[in-house]
C-alpha cells in the first residue's frame, strides 16, 4: 500500500472516528440509557483510534543508522 492509499484510508478513519465521537456526546448528553448501546460506539472509536495510530505509524519513514 503507498502513501496516498494510507492517506485516503486514515482520511476515512478519521472522519469515522470523529462521527462516532458526535454520536456518543449525543447520545450521554440526551440522556438516553442505552448504555450497551454507546459501550459498542465507544469500542468501535477506540478500534478505529488504534487503527489510525497503526497507519500513522506507517507513514513515518524507517530511519536506518
Amino acid at each position: 500500500m503507498d502513501q496516498t492509499e494510507i492517506q485516503v484510508w486514515l482520511d476515512k478513519l478519521r472522519v469515522e472516528h470523529r462521527d462516532l465521537d458526535i454520536a456518543i456526546n449525543h447520545l450521554i448528553e440526551g440522556n438516553h440509557h442505552d448504555w450497551l448501546r454507546i459501550q459498542r460506539l465507544k469500542r468501535r472509536k477506540l478500534q478505529l483510534k488504534d487503527m489510525i495510530t497503526k497507519l500513522e505509524s506507517e507513514l513515518i519513514p524507517d530511519l536506518d543508522a
